[in-house]
């Protein structure tokens, strides 16, 4: 297992470290691996599906923007509550045990959903519940990259990861859109469900991926069982709280953190008002709109499939800092587009950004980060995202009604150019200080 001790020493390593192989090689290789990237892609191609289905579902039945934008905060912001206890979850258990129990449980819950098409209050508890179990399986999946890959080989891993997260999630609209012809609402839930079976199945072929917690505890059996036999129990709310105390310990995650909340806080707006750029500033028509989000979903595939052949020849924290300011400045460049061609460009590198960023984050936290507590890492780190995406779209829309879209965009675009000025400045000073 690779040393994380004495925090930043290895920072100034990556650098050094030369890229094994790309993705697909690494993929093509290694068993594990390719069983791991499967069944995420499944589950996510699912998630899209799930996701299309029950807007359309709201837009029919409720036909209020409010109740949409309602789905999406329980989707993505309530389960970002819990992200701390999703992540503690992935740490105390087998990893193994909470990704096959996490696709039982989404799958039972999509499931209810497609069987009652429950009222509004009670369809948004149900997304809540299942937003929770999706954020402790990206929690469990994460932590569980560095124990199937060599270090050398993180940043293709993931990048593989992002290319199987969000091209299949591009396609997800469009497979529903041919499903609901066939089989309505109803079935694209279904099929959704289905999904989680496969993704569950396929995670059965793992090998047993034993406690983080139990093995530093000194008990390194190959076991999906809970911390360690015979050992006194310990209290959730104490365990949370030393793996908090543990990671702002470290340096470069503190900044990571905070300069990774302040970019979304500004620059999640960007969702919300793309659209009315488009059509408002730029004459556009609802075509060109979906034009606009696609070159996001482009410049991401492309970004990851770069990083999967050369991103081990950057270090991580370089890769973060660059993916900070290029999806910062293209939202500011995109305020300032003449023509919905330009701004398409803008996106796109926009989206080539957000990739490197994503890359650079979590190849970071999988060096630096005890495993004891790797699951904790990530489930708190993008469980604030997750809020701050919140409050953009709360504050940005605040924004965008008493403005427009090009202001809009080059205020998040500003702020986050700022943000990203901080937390290079910071980054620098933490490499430079041990852990506490």
């Amino acid at each position: 297992m690779q040393d994380w001790r004495g925090t930043l020493a290895e920072t100034s390593d990556e650098s050094v470290a030369r890229p094994r192989g790309g993705a697909f090689r690494l993929l093509r290789r290694n068993r594990d691996f390719r069983v791991l990237w499967t069944a995420r892609a499944v589950s996510v191609l699912g998630d899209s599906l799930g996701l299309v289905a029950l807007l359309v579902h709201l837009q029919a039945e409720a036909g209020a923007a409010v109740a949409v934008a309602l789905l999406l905060l329980a989707g993505d912001c309530v389960p970002g509550l819990f992200g701390p206890v999703a992540g503690l979850i992935s740490d105390r258990f087998g990893l193994r045990r909470v990704m096959i129990a996490c696709e039982v449980v989404q799958g039972l819950l999509v499931l209810a959903i497609a069987a009652a098409l429950p009222p509004l209050p009670v369809l948004l508890v149900l997304v809540a519940a299942r937003g929770i179990g999706a954020t402790t399986f990206i929690a469990a999946s994460r932590s569980a990259v560095p124990r199937m890959v060599d270090e050398d080989d993180l940043e293709a891993a993931n990048s593989a990861l992002g290319v199987g997260t969000y091209g299949l999630e591009a396609l997800g609209p469009l497979i529903a859109a041919a499903l609901f012809t066939l089989s309505g609402i109803r079935g694209v839930l279904l099929v959704d469900v289905a999904t989680f079976a496969v993704s569950a199945l396929v995670l059965a072929r793992l090998p047993a991926l034993g406690s983080a917690l139990r093995a530093a505890a000194g008990d390194g059996a190959p076991s999906d069982g809970a911390l360690a036999d015979g050992a006194p129990p310990v209290g959730w709310y104490r365990e949370l709280t030393a793996g908090f105390v543990h990671l702002r310990s470290i340096p470069t995650v503190r900044v990571i953190a905070a300069g990774f909340v302040g970019v979304v806080a500004f620059s999640g707006v960007d969702d919300v008002a793309l659209v009315f750029l488009a059509r408002d500033e730029l004459g556009g028509s609802s075509s060109d709109a979906a034009i606009l989000y696609a070159g996001v979903g482009i410049g991401l595939l492309f970004g990851y499939l770069l990083l999967g052949r050369v991103g081990g020849r950057w270090p991580a924290l370089g890769l973060l800092l660059v993916g900070f300011v290029v999806s910062s400045a293209g939202n500011l460049v995109t305020g300032l587009a003449g023509s919905i061609a330009a701004a398409m460009v803008l996106q796109t590198l926009r989206g080539a950004g957000i990739a490197a960023l994503d890359v650079g984050v979590n190849t970071h936290l999988q060096r630096i980060v005890p495993p004891a507590v790797l699951g904790q890492a990530f489930g708190t780190l993008y469980g604030a995202i997750g809020l701050a995406a919140g409050l953009s779209y709360a504050l940005g829309g605040l924004l965008l009604a008493a403005t427009d879209a090009r202001i809009t965009f080059v205020v998040a675009g500003a702020g986050g150019l700022l943000v990203s000025a901080a937390a290079a400045v910071a980054l620098r000073r933490a490499a430079r200080r041990p852990a506490t």
